[in-house]
């Protein structure tokens, strides 16, 4: 057909739509009197210098005390409620293939004026895959002031809800932060959703 224009009738078309958001929240995931509760439970036991990868310290990276907390240190309420919460978001906003919470979770206490985590993601090469990430707030905001959860998704950072009781969620490989306290001292509970390698 030399010198006749063929019209093609092939187009794009998605089979899918992207469903991933950003992050996703959930307010009065606990309850103040709940809060206060993990706290006096963390505080119980022996908090050490949080450490940046696997054994290092670097308080110009991280300054903070954390411990392990798990379902048998009278919390087994919390991590029903927490994977009610976690499944409920997940199959509204992220849908990745995920199934536990197998690391336990970190209970962190920031305090003025060092208490800080510079910019960060929660994964690296050859560690358990975490997909997700939650952050929850455990301190009244009015009993500190700094320590911004801001997670770095856009062209600015975003600040997360600081209200006692609310539950941040995100995926694991976005860059976040806490911004240093200025005041007071924040105390929060941080866990990640481990799944199967993404695909």
């Amino acid at each position: 057909m030399s010198g006749v224009e063929k019209k093609s009738n092939s187009s794009c078309w998605n089979l899918y739509t992207d469903s991933l958001n950003g992050y996703a929240f959930w307010e009065k995931a606990f309850s103040k009197k709940e809060c206060e509760e993990i706290i006096k439970i963390a505080k119980d036991k022996s908090l050490t210098q949080g450490k940046v990868g696997k054994n290092t310290i670097k308080f110009e990276v991280r300054s903070s005390n954390i411990c392990w907390l798990y379902s048998n240190d009278n919390l087994e309420w919390a991590f029903r409620r927490l994977t009610d919460i976690v499944l409920s978001l997940n199959n509204r906003f992220f849908q990745f293939d995920i199934f536990s919470f197998n690391e336990g979770l970190q209970f962190t206490n920031y305090k003025a004026p060092l208490g800080k985590y510079e910019k960060h993601i929660d994964r690296a090469f050859g560690t358990i895959v975490r997909k997700l990430s939650f952050s929850i707030q455990l301190t009244d905001p009015k009993e500190y002031e700094g320590g911004e959860l801001q997670l770095h998704i856009e062209n600015k950072p975003l600040t997360m809800k600081k209200e006692q009781g609310t539950l941040i969620l995100f995926p694991s490989f976005t860059l976040h932060e806490v911004t240093p306290v200025t005041k007071g001292e924040r105390n929060s509970l941080v866990g990640w959703v481990t799944g199967k390698q993404f695909k």
